[in-house]
């Protein structure tokens, strides 16, 4: 009995936490014990092969694999993604390959962004998911026309260039991906009736296109509504009318930054402001509004240099307390419209980074190859 004993500590602290989106206090402290003592799991995940031996002589069962559904959800832990190197000009796959060797590991999902009529994903972003050693998933967001209302676009006027669309990805890329159209629709909404732009126009808009490509044999779009993520936005009156529905809807996001009023990861993910006292938070809301439906940070990023180091220690230890968000994905670049966001713009935050995109909750689960 002390051997199974001692055996089962051993792979407690080995196994990564597998925290399904409903999520469990168990998990939760299952993960903290794991994380908590670094010493121990780096001993367990050496002696893996053996204790795996020694188990079955005991008849002690393996924890169930992790998987992948049909909507992309990991069933243990959270995806890792990076949209690299944004607006330094770099093509995605040069930019990625930066990004991976400067925080040391490879991303599960590329985030990439396409807008009017090209066609995606390009040869490039199929070969960095295809790639045969780190295959990696697609985030391609898509804005469709900046010269056309959304109004317009639900009535039709692009159904040419979204059929268009539909053939190039149905001969060139089959496999899963994540697709968010339009993103963060919030601050474009023109609310007085007739402007084309109304919230209940970005959802018709919204359906129209994910429908459409639907018709046209895209089946392989995983959809993403991704919101800003800001208490200004949310608390309009006519924020709820912004939803598509669930039928066309397979994930929700949004897209929160760290500024000097956001000290850690829960204040990212539950944004409030005194002056929006009703506001709770876009994780609570999500939680509340989608309590099936997985939550992917699209976009993140930490603004002030000095901060960054404290601000990625506490996403590793507070990540665990939010087991619906099965996505985190970092946005990098020196020229972020309010800053830079770079993980390493200093030796510390660099190290913080890797720290985290190292954590075992966000390598729990491997993305399916093509």
């Amino acid at each position: 009995m002390r051997l199974r004993k001692a055996t089962a500590l051993i792979l407690l602290a080995a196994l990564p936490a597998c925290s399904q989106a409903s999520g469990t206090a168990r998990d939760n402290e299952a993960e903290a014990q794991v994380r908590a003592q670094p010493e121990a799991r780096g001993r367990a995940t050496a002696e893996a092969t053996a204790e795996a031996k020694v188990n079955g002589l005991l008849g002690i069962k393996e924890s169930p694999s992790c998987e992948v559904t049909a909507k992309l959800i990991p069933s243990c832990g959270a995806w890792w993604g990076i949209a690299p190197e944004i607006f330094t000009g770099l093509p995605p796959d040069k930019a990625l390959e930066r990004a991976e060797t400067r925080m040391g590991r490879t991303a599960d999902v590329l985030h990439v962004y396409h807008r009017g009529k090209e066609l995606f994903p390009n040869s490039r972003e199929v070969g960095l998911a295809r790639d045969p050693d780190d295959p990696r998933l697609l985030l391609i967001n898509w804005k469709p026309s900046f010269d056309h209302t959304w109004a317009a676009i639900a009535d039709g006027a692009l159904d040419k260039g979204i059929d268009r669309l539909a053939d190039h990805i149905r001969k060139t890329f089959p496999e899963r991906f994540f697709l968010t159209v339009h993103h963060e629709p919030e601050d474009d909404v023109r609310p007085n009736p007739g402007s084309g732009m109304t919230a209940a126009d970005y959802a018709a808009m919204y359906r129209h296109v994910v429908q459409r490509l639907r018709e046209r044999g895209v089946k392989n779009a995983v959809t993403v509504m991704t919101y800003m993520g800001a208490p200004n936005w949310a608390s309009q009156s006519w924020f709820e009318q912004l939803y598509p529905g669930d039928d066309v809807v397979d994930w929700v996001a949004m897209d929160p930054y760290a500024d000097a009023r956001v000290r850690d990861f829960d204040g990212l993910v539950n944004k409030t402001r005194k002056d929006y006292p009703r506001w709770p938070g876009f994780y609570r809301w999500m939680q509340w509004r989608f309590p099936g439906k997985p939550i992917m940070i699209a976009e993140w990023g930490v603004f002030s240099s000095g901060r960054k180091r404290a601000f990625f220690e506490s996403v590793r230890a507070q990540v665990t307390r939010y087991p619906q968000i099965k996505a985190l994905v970092y946005f990098d670049s020196p020229h972020a419209p309010r800053g830079d966001t770079r993980f390493d713009t200093d030796p510390a935050a660099a190290h913080a980074f890797t720290a985290l995109a190292e954590d075992p909750h966000f390598s729990a689960t491997r993305v399916p190859r093509p």
